[in-house]
């Protein structure tokens, strides 16, 4: 059965999550209608794989990162994950902390892009898996803006690349070879840039000097959305806290950089900065462990107010 890309995703328990057969390609950029008092939106599901692809297929045709597929799927071989197995496609978000108004929101520790834009009546968030700067060169975190767009970038070499690889010539013109992609927004500061790639497997990895890197789809999408100007937040939240359906839900990945240190502690005052919103909470602490330990970037359900205990 295809899955269908919709515009609003709709939560679904954990108990009635279908069971899905890939076979095709689902369509590009998640989007959300932002509710009042709700940051967590969509729905993981459960799908049986047909045998012949890996999961940087499935990733890619659900939109998202190889990182976070691979994390909730911890026992899966990604390259042979055999016929008939059943995955977890952790298609569910909570929307970052230090989130804007309109304008697009970076957080590296969790590989992934926010967009924020109001459209009529409504506030949206659409967010995709990008590919981020390897180790030593990570994009420095803080506030930058959309300098300029292009679409067919050649891309100029620095020569520090060059460096590393003196193979390299001094420009790569738009086509197949170009590591830009399609299409380009240059940010304000250093030479960083969000652009698309002609290697999509290195989304969801430490893969750039310290670009954003999406899918083609993806950017192909947010190039003619984004305008100039627009702001860009740099972030770093391995640990996401969000509120939807009278609970508190917990989100946590990787401290790859080391940046936090202490994820429970940094756990314990996201969900008491919860508390100063939502009032006193009851702390489901198994369920918390769980995510502290498993760090597999799926959403939970932590903790509800104690007037409902």
């Amino acid at each position: 059965m295809h899955v269908p890309y919709v515009r609003y995703i709709v939560w679904i328990p954990l108990f009635i999550l279908p069971l899905l057969i890939w076979k095709g390609r689902a369509e590009a950029v998640r989007s959300f209608v932002i509710e009042e008092r709700r940051t967590v939106y969509g729905s993981p599901q459960w799908m049986r794989l047909d045998g012949e692809s890996t999961l940087l297929d499935i990733a890619r045709n659900y939109d998202i990162g190889f990182n976070h597929i691979t994390a909730a799927n911890p026992d899966v071989d990604p390259w042979i994950p055999g016929k008939d197995t059943m995955i977890l496609l952790p298609d569910i978000y909570i929307l970052p902390q230090d989130r804007l108004s309109s304008g697009i929101v970076v957080n590296l520790a969790e590989m992934r892009l926010y967009y924020f834009f109001s459209a009529g009546m409504n506030a949206y968030a659409l967010t995709a898996p990008i590919g981020v700067g390897r180790e030593g060169f990570l994009t420095q975190l803080g506030i930058y803006l959309v300098k300029s767009k292009t679409d067919r970038p050649t891309w100029y070499v620095p020569e520090s690349i060059r460096q590393e690889d003196p193979t390299l010539p001094a420009e790569v013109p738009p086509g197949p070879d170009n590591p830009l992609g399609d299409f380009i927004f240059r940010l304000s500061r250093s030479a960083y840039g969000i652009h698309g790639t002609n290697q999509p497997w290195g989304v969801g990895r430490r893969v750039s000097h310290g670009c954003i890197r999406l899918y083609p789809e993806d950017i192909a999408t947010l190039y003619f959305m984004v305008p100039v100007g627009t702001m860009v937040r740099i972030t770093y939240e391995p640990v996401k806290i969000g509120w939807a359906h009278g609970q508190c839900w917990i989100q946590v990945f990787d401290d790859f950089e080391g940046k936090i240190g202490d994820l429970a502690r940094e756990a314990r005052f996201r969900l008491k900065a919860c508390e100063n919103i939502y009032g006193p909470l009851k702390v489901d602490e198994a369920v918390l462990e769980e995510a502290l330990v498993k760090k597999d970037g799926i959403a939970r359900a932590v903790a509800r107010p104690r007037a409902q205990q």
